[in-house]
Parts: C-alpha cells; sequence; structure tokens
C-alpha cells in the first residue's frame, strides 16, 4: 500500500489537471479503484498531520494536489504577472445565472439580467466556462447552455451541485442575486432550474 500511495503522489504532483481514479488505474495497472481512494484518503490524512502547506482536493471529477488556503496570498503574488484576465463583472454575473439555471436559454439569461448577453456568452465560451448542452423546444429549437469541466476546476469544486444554495448567498449579501425562475415559452418545466452536471 505504501508504494501505492507514493505512486499516486507522484502522478498528482507530476499532473496539471486533476487525475480520476479510472485515470490512475489506466496507467497504474493491477492497481484497484479501491486502492487509489484509499491511497488517496491516506496520503491527504499524511499531509493534515505532518501540517504541510498543501492537500489533496476532490475537484472536477478527480483528485489533485492543491495549496491550502492559509497560504494563497503567497501563492497569488507569485502567479499574479502571468494569471488569466479577470471576469468583467457582467462575465460574472452571466456566469452566475447560467450556473445556478442550467440548462438555460439565451432568453431567460437576459430576461434575469435585463441586458443582451451575446457577446458576453461567447467570452465565457471562448473561456470554456460556458458550452451548449442542447435545445430548447420551442420555436426555432433555441440553444440550452450549462457550465463546463473548467468552470469546476476554475471555482475548486467536484460538482455543480457543491456551489452555495442561493438562499445562502442572498443572507450573507442582504440581497438577492439569483431571481426565482422564469418561465419561456418552448422551456419545459424544470427545464430553467435544472443543475445537471457539467461534462
Amino acid at each position: 500500500m505504501e508504494e501505492i500511495k507514493r505512486i499516486v503522489e507522484a502522478l498528482l504532483f507530476a499532473s496539471p489537471e486533476p487525475l480520476t481514479i479510472d485515470r490512475i488505474i489506466a496507467i497504474v495497472p493491477g492497481v484497484e479503484k479501491d486502492e487509489v481512494a484509499r491511497a488517496a484518503q491516506e496520503l491527504s490524512e499524511d499531509y493534515a498531520r505532518d501540517t504541510r502547506s498543501f492537500q489533496i482536493v476532490e475537484v472536477g471529477g478527480g483528485y489533485q494536489l492543491a495549496t491550502k488556503p492559509d497560504y494563497s496570498v503567497w501563492v497569488e503574488k507569485l502567479l499574479e504577472t502571468g494569471a488569466r484576465a479577470r471576469l468583467s463583472r457582467a462575465a460574472l454575473e452571466t456566469l452566475a445565472v447560467v450556473a445556478y439555471k442550467q440548462p438555460v436559454l439565451r432568453s431567460a439569461i437576459e430576461a434575469i439580467r435585463g441586458v443582451n448577453v451575446d457577446g458576453v456568452l461567447r467570452t465565457l465560451m471562448e473561456r470554456n466556462l460556458v458550452r451548449i448542452v442542447g435545445r430548447g423546444e420551442g420555436p426555432g429549437r433555441p440553444l440550452l447552455f450549462g457550465t463546463t469541466k473548467d468552470f469546476l476546476l476554475q471555482f475548486g469544486i467536484n460538482r455543480v451541485s457543491d456551489l452555495p444554495k442561493v438562499d445562502e448567498i442572498d443572507e450573507l449579501v442582504g440581497e438577492k442575486l439569483i431571481p426565482p425562475p422564469i418561465e419561456l415559452p418552448g422551456l419545459t418545466s424544470g427545464e430553467h432550474a435544472s443543475q445537471g452536471e457539467a461534462q
């Protein structure tokens, strides 16, 4: 088991993206899924016991080595020169609507935000945070939008259901940020509020 732990640790250290259990066992023949999960758990316990500055987190459907929040200020200073351009407020608001209402029509996003979102959606798709996930049932079969796996990675969550509940956010900021569902022609009941997982 110790050797499996060392192998899993080496793979996580070398990988720039989260590794799923299936990916790890494909690399290491003969290792079982429960052995990989146990190795990740024991490594996580080892790091906590040794008060390391990093930890194993589950994100995007896999395991990844990540710096603990206590040290984020130093890592941010290291990365700030090469950091990606920050999202605008309009992009963040649009992304929030997509994340909480997906799969969602562009017209529903615009009804919530009160402005045209074509340009913002295009930017979010170029950044691979939003993708087309299907079509609605209305005239012309309008496109439905949802979040991507990169969205999960960027926000450090494992699945869409890990997002804070809307009422928790409202309570924190003292105002409603995500309005209640809007019924639109051609969108079946419950479709606008689904939180299906991003692929």
